[in-house]
């Protein structure tokens, strides 16, 4: 016979794993399925959650999932590739099993999609970076190169020029006829040096960043770069129920309610897959969100169809 599960949570990163307290406290059969691919697993501390600042982000979801466990919620290593609604929900996993669920958390994520420069891939996490919320303290007052993608990694390098004020905009293949008369004021006033040309790669010594290499060989002296990775969000699963996407400039994400509601009946998401920039705390009020409104979606149901009898 088909398990049924009152919840499953597709995804156990910091969004599912909130999620999956909250709905076990509530005494809800969940199912947990991870993939095990969180987006800032090549990060060695995560910042800016109060009373976890810098804890590990493998050691925190370590805790989550011991958290979860203490309530009979259900974890498994494995990847949902098929979602069917009927009366139910069919999850089928690649491992092969297929459990039935009233409700579904789509917590898949996003995966960041890195400029093709050699060396970025390899030093991402550690002296390539992307946030200076997140990063930026522990770097501070370090020379900062900033790698454009578009014009609109202006906003980038301004941003990051309030933890040092040694920053240089590589425009790498942005014209600097791109750049608007602002965005060449603002630049100036934030004392960020603009450096056309493009960049073909990162130096390092000892496994320690040290410059950026242009393709003219010439080489800028630094020791942190920050880049804006393209944001591919893993909205597979939404499509296929038909979930509707709104278009942003950071990719389709599902139209939801204030507490993660699909289009889709039953059908809640959280984290970055809702968007791009939700940070690890407010990945964690997403999925408490989602399933404290799945606590009382489902209990009105249930009165509902008790009334009736």
């Amino acid at each position: 016979m088909t398990e049924r599960y009152a919840v499953v949570v597709v995804g156990g990163g910091t969004a599912g794993l909130s999620a999956a307290l909250v709905l076990g406290r509530a005494r809800h059969r969940t199912l947990v399925v991870d993939a095990g691919e969180p987006r800032n697993a090549p990060a060695a501390h995560m910042q800016g959650y109060l009373s976890r600042d810098g804890m590990p982000p493998a050691e925190f979801l370590s805790a989550g999932r011991e958290e979860i466990a203490r309530y009979g919620v259900e974890l498994v290593r494995d990847r949902v590739v098929e979602v069917e609604k009927g009366e139910d929900f069919a999850v089928v996993l690649a491992g092969g099993r297929t459990v039935q669920a009233r409700r579904l958390v789509i917590a898949t994520g996003l995966k960041d999609e890195l400029p093709a420069v050699p060396g970025v891939a390899e030093r991402f996490g550690r002296d390539v970076l992307h946030c200076p919320f997140c990063h930026g303290w522990e770097v501070r007052d370090q020379p900062f190169g900033v790698l454009a993608s578009s014009p609109a990694s202006v906003h980038q390098a301004l941003i990051v020029s309030q933890w040092s004020k040694d920053v240089r905009f590589f425009l790498h293949t942005v014209a600097e006829e791109e750049l608007s008369d602002q965005d060449l004021r603002r630049l100036a006033a934030a004392g960020v040096d603009v450096v056309p040309g493009e960049v073909a790669g990162l130096v390092v010594e000892d496994d320690r960043l040290t410059g950026v290499r242009l393709a003219d060989d010439t080489t800028h002296a630094r020791s942190v770069v920050f880049v804006a990775p393209r944001p591919v969000p893993q909205s597979g699963l939404l499509e296929r129920l038909g979930a509707e996407l709104h278009e942003t400039p950071f990719g389709a994400y599902p139209v939801v309610d204030p507490t993660g509601l699909t289009t889709v009946p039953g059908v809640w998401a959280a984290g970055n897959a809702i968007g791009f920039a939700e940070q690890v705390v407010h990945a964690a009020s997403g999925g408490y969100r989602a399933a404290a409104a799945i606590v009382g979606d489902l209990l009105m149901t249930d009165l509902d169809a008790a009334a009736q009898e």
